[in-house]
C-alpha cells in the first residue's frame, strides 16, 4: 500500500494494497471508476462528489466528537455515534437504512443493529428479483466499544465480539456477503470469508483520518464504501467483487514478479559486498587458487548468508506492515517509535530505493545492520522501540561474513527495489503487499531458489546465479505444496482431531497436546495452515465462546499461535535452507509484539525421513545393507550396528538403540524432552536458557 495511505489497511488479502493505491488515484485503467458508475450525472466530477462529503462529514465529526466529550465515563455514546454513523452512510449512498431485528443463519441468531437493501436497480442494470447478495449488513456501535472485544450487556456486543459475530454472520448466511462495521472511530469493511483460513477485511481508522484531516485516506473509503460498490444484480458483479478478484489475480502475477525480484536483490547484494573497497577480508575468505587451495568460504556457504540475510529483511518487511514489530504503543515512548519510523524503518527505505540510486557509501547499510544486530540482541534497542526477538534468526553467527562486511547505498538501495516494488503489465511499478505475504507466498519464492546454483568471481568482484542442471529442487525431492491440498489435508486429518480436543473436559490442555508433523515439511506451508487452525480454537477456548461458534480477533489468535507453534508443530526437511524458512514462516505468523521468537530449534530439523522400506522388507528383519557406511557416518558404528542387526535377525527383534538398559535411556530422555518443552520463553532470558539446555541434550549420551 502506498505510505500515503496511513488511515487505511487492508489485511489478509481481502484487497491488497495495489489494488487501494489504483482506487486512491482514480486509475483510469481500473474498471468502475467513472461518475456514472457512482450514480452521479456523466459530466460530473467524482473528486467534486468526496470534496463536498468531505466538507459535511467534517461539520458532523466535529458535533460528534463534542457530544462524545460531553459524557459521562463509562458512557458507550450509542446514540451520538449512530447519528455521526448514519450521517456517514448517507454521503456513502445508503439511503433507506433500517434497524433490525436479530437475523438468524445456521441455527443461530445474530445481533446485528442494521441492514440496508436495495430499493432500486443498480445503475444501468436491471433488479432481479432473485438476486438477494446487495443485501449489507450495517453493525452500528458506541464509540464506547471496542469491535474486537465481547462487552456483556452491550446489544451487539454481549455474546462475541463485534467483529466476530459479523463475520459469523456472513459465513452463516446465503443473504449477506458484505457488511460495514463501526464504532465510529473505526470503520471496517468485511466480507464473507468461510473459504479463508485468515481473517481478511479493509480497516478505515476515522478518527485519526478526520482529527488529522488526512482527505487523501476519506477517497479511498469513500470510494470503497459507498452503495454503488456492492448494488448489483448478481452477487458477483457487484464492483467490490470484481476488484476483489482483479486483486487476486494481479497478486498473483505479483508473485511470479517477486521471485524475481528476490532472486535479484541476491545477487545484487552478493555483487555489492565483493565490490565494496573495505571488503578486503571477505574477497580473500572467498579466494581459492593453486597457492591459496580450497576457498575459506565456498560459494555456496556465501549464498546461504546472502539467503539468511534475505530471510531478516523478509521478515522486517512483514512484520513491520503488519504492525507488530515495534514494542506495542503503551510500553514504548512514542519518539521511540517515530524515530525509527522517520530514519530506520524498511518503510524509509523502501521510500529511498524509489526516490533515489544512491552513493557509495555505507551509511544505509549501517543503520540497517544495527537494527538487525538490535533484534538479535538481548536487549533490544529501546530507543528505537525494538524488542529483543532472539538470536535464533537475527544472531550474528547466522551471517559472520556478510554481517561484518560493508555495503554501498546504491547497491542496498537497488536489492530494496527488487524486494519492494514489482513491474506492472502497463510498465509502471507497485508495491508488494508486505503486509499480507504468508507462507504460500514464500513458499512459492523458495521453491523458485531451489533451482539456483551461486558462483563467485571474486576477481571480477561479481556474484551470479544460475539454474542448474539435476538441480537442487530435483535431487531433494522438494516441491512446493498448493494451497487446495493443504486445505482439503487439514479437512480430512486434522479437523477430526480438533473437535474430539474441543469436546474434552479441558480443552485448551488437549489442543495443546495435539501434535501435527510434516516429514517434508519444505517453507512450512502446510504447518502453518495446520497451526492457524490449532490456533483459532485455542483462542475460542481461551475467549470463553461456545464451540464451534467463535469467530476470535487477529491479536487473540497470534497470542494462541505463538503457544501452538511452541508445543504442537513439528517438521523435517533434507534441505537446510527449507528448514530455516520454515521457521521464517512459523515465526512469521506466530510472532506477538514485545516478545522474543519463540525457540523452534527442536522442532524443525533437519533430516532425511524418508525410509524407503515395503511391508514385505519389514517382515524380513533390516538388511545389513542399511548400516553401510555413508558419507558422514562412524564406520566403525556401522560395522557395531551392523553385526548386532545380524544377531538379532537369528532371535527377538528389537528396536532398542542403546546397549545397556535402553529402557532407562529412553525414559530419562523424555523427562529431559518433557522439561525442555516446559521451559518458558516468553523473554530473552528464558528463551536463551532454552536454547542453552537444548544444546546441552544434544551433545549428551
Amino acid at each position: 500500500m502506498s505510505s500515503e495511505l496511513s488511515c487505511v489497511r487492508a489485511v489478509g488479502g481481502l484487497l491488497t494494497g495495489a489494488l487501494l493505491s489504483r482506487v486512491s488515484g482514480l486509475d483510469r485503467e481500473l474498471p468502475g471508476l467513472s461518475p456514472a458508475e457512482y450514480g452521479l450525472e456523466p459530466n460530473a466530477r467524482l473528486r467534486s462528489a468526496i470534496e463536498a462529503s468531505w466538507q459535511r462529514l467534517t461539520g458532523a465529526w466535529e458535533t460528534f466528537a463534542t457530544a462524545r466529550a460531553g459524557l459521562g465515563e463509562g458512557d458507550r455514546a450509542t446514540e451520538p455515534t449512530r447519528r455521526f454513523l448514519l450521517a456517514v452512510l448517507e454521503e456513502l449512498g445508503y439511503d433507506g437504512v433500517e434497524r433490525t431485528m436479530p437475523k438468524s443463519a445456521g441455527g443461530r441468531e445474530f445481533a446485528v443493529s442494521h441492514t440496508w437493501t436495495p430499493s432500486a436497480s443498480p445503475v444501468g442494470v436491471d433488479q432481479d428479483a432473485e438476486g438477494t447478495g446487495n443485501r449489507v449488513v450495517l453493525h452500528l456501535l458506541g464509540a464506547g466499544l471496542d469491535l474486537d472485544r465481547r462487552n456483556p450487556g452491550a446489544a451487539g456486543a454481549a455474546r462475541q465480539a463485534p467483529h466476530a459475530m459479523v463475520q459469523q454472520l456472513l459465513n452463516a448466511s446465503d443473504d449477506y456477503l458484505w457488511a460495514h462495521l463501526s464504532n465510529g472511530l473505526t470503520w471496517r469493511l468485511l466480507r464473507d470469508n468461510v473459504a479463508m483460513s485468515r481473517q481478511a477485511f479493509v480497516e478505515f481508522d476515522l478518527h485519526a483520518m478526520f482529527e488529522g484531516e488526512q482527505y487523501a485516506d476519506f477517497v479511498v473509503f469513500w470510494l470503497l464504501c459507498h452503495r454503488t460498490r456492492v448494488h448489483a444484480d448478481r452477487p458477483e458483479l457487484c464492483w467490490l467483487e470484481q476488484w476483489a478478484t482483479l486483486a487476486e489475480k494481479d497478486g498473483s502475477r505479483a508473485l511470479e514478479k517477486l521471485r524475481a525480484g528476490v532472486e535479484e536483490a541476491l545477487t545484487v547484494l552478493g555483487t555489492g559486498f565483493l565490490a565494496h573497497p573495505a571488503n578486503d577480508a571477505l574477497r580473500q575468505r572467498l579466494s581459492s587458487g593453486p597457492d591459496s587451495g580450497p576457498a575459506e568460504l565456498s560459494a555456496r556457504e556465501y549464498w546461504q548468508q546472502l539467503l539468511r540475510l534475505v530471510y531478516q529483511l523478509l521478515f522486517v518487511l512483514v512484520a513491520e506492515e503488519r504492525g507488530v514489530l515495534l514494542y506495542p504503543e503503551g510500553d514504548a515512548k512514542p519518539s521511540a517509535r517515530e524515530t525509527y519510523t522517520e530514519h530506520y524503518s524498511m518503510r524509509r527505505l523502501r521510500e529511498l530505493s524509489r526516490i533515489t540510486a544512491g552513493s557509495a557509501h555505507p551509511d544505509l547499510w549501517r543503520q540497517l545492520r544495527l537494527v538487525l544486530s538490535a533484534l538479535g540482541s538481548t536487549e533490544g534497542q529501546p530507543a528505537l522501540a525494538l524488542p529483543p526477538l532472539g538470536g535464533q534468526l537475527f544472531a550474528a553467527t547466522v551471517t559472520p561474513d556478510v554481517g561484518e562486511a560493508e555495503l554501498s547505498n546504491a547497491h542496498l538501495l537497488e536489492a530494496f527495489r527488487h524486494l519492494c516494488f514489482v513491474k506492472g503489465d502497463g510498465g509502471g511499478y507497485t508495491a508488494v503487499d508486505y503486509r499480507n505475504l504468508g507462507a504460500e507466498e514464500l513458499g512459492s519464492v523458495y521453491e523458485s531458489l531451489l533451482e539456483l546454483h551461486p558462483a563467485v568471481d571474486v576477481r571480477a568482484k561479481r556474484f551470479t546465479v544460475d539454474v542448474a542442471a539435476g538441480n537442487e529442487r530435483k535431487t531433494t525431492g522438494a516441491y512446493y505444496t498448493p494451497t487446495q491440498l493443504i486445505s482439503q489435508l487439514c479437512d480430512t486429518a486434522l479437523e477430526p482431531v480438533l473437535a474430539e480436543a474441543m469436546a474434552a473436559d479441558d480443552p485448551e490442555a488437549a489442543l495443546l497436546a495435539v501434535t501435527v508433523c510434516d516429514p517434508s515439511c519444505g517453507s512450512g506451508h502446510f504447518l502453518v495452515a495446520a497451526a492457524q487452525r490449532i490456533a483459532t480454537r485455542l483462542a475460542q477456548v481461551r475467549a470463553g465462546e461456545l464451540v464451534g461458534e467463535g469467530e476470535v480477533t487477529p491479536r487473540q489468535v497470534a497470542e494462541a499461535m505463538r503457544d501452538v507453534v511452541s508445543h504442537c508443530i513439528y517438521g523435517v526437511d533434507i534441505n537446510p535452507m527449507a528448514v530455516e524458512l520454515a521457521k521464517v514462516s512459523l515465526w512469521l505468523e506466530a510472532h506477538v509484539p514485545g516478545q522474543p521468537l519463540t525457540f523452534i530449534d527442536h522442532h524443525i530439523k533437519t533430516g532425511n525421513s524418508l525410509l524407503g522400506a515395503t511391508p514385505a522388507l519389514i517382515s524380513r528383519g533390516i538388511p545389513d545393507g542399511a548400516f553401510k557406511a555413508m558419507e558422514g557416518d562412524d564406520k566403525d558404528a556401522c560395522k557395531q550396528f551392523k553385526k548386532r542387526n545380524k544377531l538379532l535377525r537369528k532371535g527377538q527383534q528389537s528396536l532398542a538403540l542403546f546397549a545397556g538398559e535402553p529402557t532407562a535411556v529412553y525414559d530419562a530422555l523424555a523427562e529431559q524432552v518433557q522439561a525442555l518443552e516446559a521451559m518458558d520463553d516468553h523473554d530473552v532470558a528464558g528463551l536463551e536458557a532454552k536454547a542453552a539446555r537444548f544444546a546441552e541434550l544434544e551433545r549428551s549420551q
